[in-house]
């Protein structure tokens, strides 16, 4: 079935249902309107998926998101996420990069639970109010050690490298 659950085809369920799960490493779902804060089409079977792009779809939790143990890259930028990060740690736990920036973090506390991903080095809250605090940065990297880069610099201000994706697999759009 390619169809929303309002019935309705849509590019990215069409794109999701023409290729076989095993095919699919990259997924970039952004601006798609989400239901009930939701997207619809996200299937476990996406087994080989790397790398998962939701910017501005509405989301308000991460807690649909499927076991995605081989993603890589989670882009949940511009949404509506204020906590729920415990979720990573069971469905993501090979987290390399993750992006936040833009969603409702308010405090140094709800970033906790990302300690429990031991392979995150990319962290991005750009323009999320958790980034206005005094001593942001100094907190956020003594509470993840593991963490490399926060909103693109390491601890000494030097940039991060720019990432080379996935190469080959697959890639939808909304």
């Amino acid at each position: 079935d390619t169809t929303g659950r309002r019935g309705v085809l849509t590019p990215a369920l069409s794109f999701l249902y023409s290729h076989l799960p095993f095919q699919v490493k990259e997924l970039v779902l952004n601006n798609c309107h989400s239901l009930d804060g939701e997207i619809d089409g996200l299937d476990p079977e996406y087994e080989n998926l790397e790398i998962l792009r939701m910017n501005n779809v509405g989301l308000l939790s991460l807690s649909s998101i499927p076991n995605y143990s081989n993603l890589r890259k989670l882009e949940v930028s511009y949404n509506n996420i204020s906590g729920g990060l415990e979720v990573l740690e069971e469905k993501t736990p090979n987290l390399t990069h993750l992006n936040l920036s833009g969603n409702e973090i308010k405090d140094i506390s709800t970033l906790e639970p990302l300690k429990n991903l031991p392979h995150l080095q990319s962290l991005q809250l750009f323009n999320c109010e958790v980034a206005t605090l005094e001593a942001y940065r100094e907190s956020v990297f003594t509470l993840l050690p593991q963490l490399t880069y926060l909103d693109g610099f390491d601890k000494e201000d030097d940039k991060e490298p720019a990432s080379s994706d996935t190469e080959g697999g697959s890639t939808s759009t909304c």
